[in-house]
């Protein structure tokens, strides 16, 4: 029996089974009670403060001490409003041919919005409450605060300087008073709260809830698909239970980081997706080579030690190549980034752990219930036997490896030419699901109230308005700037100009205005030092620049790591090179793929996916880290079992073969336990999570089919001995330091 560290850990966690299963329990008790307080400090900013677009915003906020203004829209249905009597504005009746002040309907409504804004009023964390009908109140304001229509109103409440858990609080009470109102007004009347405070909860609350249906959906479909693969209950239900103590234990992880540093959204999604996703195939991996071991007539408790000593040194250099490629995250100077790679490599180490613990304790409690399959005894008979679908296929692949190579390397490419078009783009309002009531409030403003802005790039400077006007005029004839504002004060000694733009806020034309304003500061200000250029032109620019002053270090870090990992596993120096390009140009195809989806809206009526124009530049960055991660998954899945026979003595070709054989099933199941974890976060509702979970769910695709069933073989029978090849120093080294046991 092969001897092992990990082979005598999984015959201690067969043994000890209960210790096991208590202490993960107490893992995951931990986990959902995580859940809260990792929600509640999520933040949606990509890009640092210290960024000059991102510190504006705080310049800002310092200046009118505010923590954003919530927008209450109630649409009173039938009802027609009227401002107050002998309100008007610039000599002109407030409304010609309405239902006087008087009417009933109009006055019910109007002393339920007084009612409520009271309320709303005496709420901790609200600093103010306008409403139309308040007395005293200035014209212009009564005015903005009702619909062109004169069948809505708006209740604006601005907040106090609150953090983020205490404002989504008063965001949470607000929502609650809405719908007191909506109960109180006459019938066909509706409630809807928006604005920029209610926008981060309400996204928040749909990531949440796109979290948890993903995972209720895809964990049941797991245990079908491997009740199939394993034709038992028992035997499946080990890696779905895996998973589930994964990510729940994940969820404890991810609340230390976010105590110290920024977790946002797409940080739940990731890791999520990630334990989900590593402890399914771990879990698959070792239970199947568990039952092979119980094939070859090993008793229960030396079928585990087997398994692991071989099956679990895979899963262990396979999780080290999952946290290589993801630490490369670390070198971001952007903290949702950085604490993502964190958080990642945590989650790897997390999913081997549990896969390697948890997973031996289950066998341990079910092991009768858990027999080898008819076609693993068959295989066990014969161990020498080249049968299968797979073995049939490598067969297929090294008769013409040329012709295999280069046309799938042709149809990779082919894949990946859309993202020579692609454009960048940063998820805004406009983005947002039409689910989220934030985003339909903010539709009505435009559409109904006349005050939607469209998109801008603003100059903030401690100067006067006069100031910033007068510079503001030499742009006024800028091919990009379509209207120049008027500049307003925005605090003590702060003000601020908007420049109207002529593409939509994120246009190649749009950051290149970004450009000359930071080129030709207002004059009289030292070196800039007071001023800064803003808006969502801006601040794509910042993260750009930002993602390519860190991205060569960060792809260093990680191919370095990749050629370290990949050679401690198989002793070669070739084949980690050629595994490295490979994924390299799977990573094309996948962000091709991305880029035809959702920059230019292929299929976007069949998968249900938002067209947004272009690719966040943050989540192409996760994406390329995480698919990266992935795709090595299943390289050191397949290689582990290849470099089994070939130390056994068998030539490369009958090498791959019998790996492929033995591992085609494995790879294809998971492959496709994956491609149903990460689909169903394809169907969620925000942006983001759909640009991750397709870009996964391609990439696994792409990667388990057509490079590891096609593109792999096909090089390893070009290169053949030369696979193998080393430096003699580096040879001697890894006899010295690499454990001779084998997947």
């Amino acid at each position: 029996m092969p001897d092992s560290r990990l082979g005598r850990m999984g015959a201690w966690c067969f043994r000890r089974r209960w210790w096991v299963l208590a202490a993960w329990g107490a893992a995951v008790a931990a986990g959902v009670a995580s859940l809260g307080p990792v929600f509640s400090r999520l933040d949606n900013n990509h890009v640092p403060e210290f960024v000059e677009s991102v510190h504006a915003y705080s310049v800002l906020a310092d200046g009118n001490q505010s923590a954003g203004i919530v927008q209450v829209l109630v649409d009173t249905g039938p009802t027609e409003l009227v401002p107050p009597a002998g309100l008007t504005a610039g000599g002109r009746p407030a409304g010609t041919g309405a239902v006087a002040p008087t009417a009933p309907a109009t006055l019910a409504v109007a002393t339920a919005v007084t009612r409520s804004a009271a309320r709303l009023a005496t709420l901790p964390g609200v600093d103010s409450v306008a409403q139309p009908f308040a007395p005293g109140q200035p014209v212009g304001v009564a005015l903005r605060l009702l619909a062109a229509d004169r069948h809505g109103l708006l209740i604006a409440v601005t907040l106090d300087k609150l953090d983020r858990p205490a404002r989504n609080q008063v965001v949470a009470a607000i929502e609650a008073e809405g719908r007191v109102l909506a109960a109180d007004l006459p019938a066909g009347a509706r409630v809807q709260v928006g604005g920029a405070p209610a926008m981060s909860k309400q996204q928040n609350d749909t990531l949440k809830a796109d979290l948890n249906t993903a995972e209720l959906i895809s964990l049941p479909l797991t245990l079908v698909v491997l009740v199939l693969v394993f034709g038992g209950v028992v035997a499946a239900g080990l890696p779905v239970l895996a998973a589930a103590v994964s990510v729940a234990a994940s969820m404890t992880v991810l609340l230390g980081f976010s105590t110290f540093t920024t977790v946002d959204q797409d940080g739940v999604t990731v890791v999520t997706l990630l334990g989900l996703g590593l402890s399914v195939d771990y879990g698959l991996l070792l239970v199947a080579r568990y039952r092979e071991e119980l094939a070859a007539g090993h008793p229960p408790p030396d079928a585990v030690a087997r398994a692991w000593a071989t099956a679990g040194r895979t899963i262990v250099f396979s999780a080290l190549t999952v946290a290589a490629a993801i630490s490369g995250l670390l070198l971001f100077d952007l903290p949702g980034l950085a604490a993502l790679g964190a958080a990642g490599v945590s989650i790897a180490v997390v999913a081997m752990l549990a896969s390697i613990t948890f997973t031996g304790a289950l066998i341990g409690l079910g092991h009768k219930r858990i027999r080898p399959s008819r076609r693993q005894r068959a295989a066990a008979a014969d161990p020498g036997s080249e049968r299968g679908f797979f073995a049939r296929l490598a067969r297929v692949v090294q008769r013409r490896p040329w012709f295999v190579a280069i046309g799938t390397g042709l149809v990779l490419l082919a894949a990946g030419a859309p993202l020579l078009a692609t454009s960048a783009r940063l998820p805004n309002a406009a983005a947002a699901p039409d689910s989220i009531v934030a985003k339909q409030v903010s539709n009505a403003l435009n559409t109904r109230f006349g005050q939607g802005n469209g998109p801008t790039v603003t100059v903030v400077a401690r100067t006067t308005p006069a100031t910033l006007d007068a510079y503001a005029a030499r742009f006024a004839d800028d091919p990009a700037v379509v209207a120049v504002l008027p500049a307003k004060a925005a605090g003590a000694s702060l003000s601020s100009v908007a420049f109207h733009v002529a593409g939509d806020g994120q246009t190649p034309a749009d950051r290149a205005l970004v450009h000359r304003l930071r080129a030709d500061r207002p004059a009289g200000l030292t070196g800039g030092v007071d001023t800064w250029v803003t808006g969502d032109a801006a601040v794509l620019t910042d993260l750009i620049d930002l993602v390519g002053h860190n991205l060569p270090a960060a792809v260093a870090v990680t191919l370095l790591a990749m050629l370290v990992l990949l050679f401690l596993f198989t002793g070669s120096v070739v084949i980690p090179i050629k595994a490295i390009l490979a994924n390299l140009v799977s990573l094309g195809a996948t962000l091709g793929v991305m880029t035809a989806v959702f920059v230019y809206g292929w299929g976007s009526g069949p998968l249900d996916t938002l067209t947004v124009g272009g690719l966040n530049p943050f989540v192409v960055v996760i994406v390329i880290a995480f698919a990266f991660g992935l795709s090595m998954d299943y390289e050191v899945f397949l290689l582990g079992r290849i470099r089994e026979y070939a130390v056994a003595g068998a030539d490369t070709d009958t090498a791959v073969r019998r790996g492929l054989q033995h591992t085609g099933r494995v790879i294809t199941s998971a492959a496709l336990l994956m491609v149903i974890v990460f689909g169903c976060f394809t169907a969620a509702e925000m942006g983001n999570i759909e640009q991750i979970g397709l870009g996964l769910t391609v990439a696994v695709l792409i990667d388990a089919t057509i490079v590891r069933c096609l593109l792999v073989p096909a090089t390893m029978t070009l290169l053949g001995r030369h696979n193998w090849w080393a430096p003699a120093p580096l040879r001697r080294l890894h006899t010295r330091i690499a454990p001779t046991t084998t997947h």
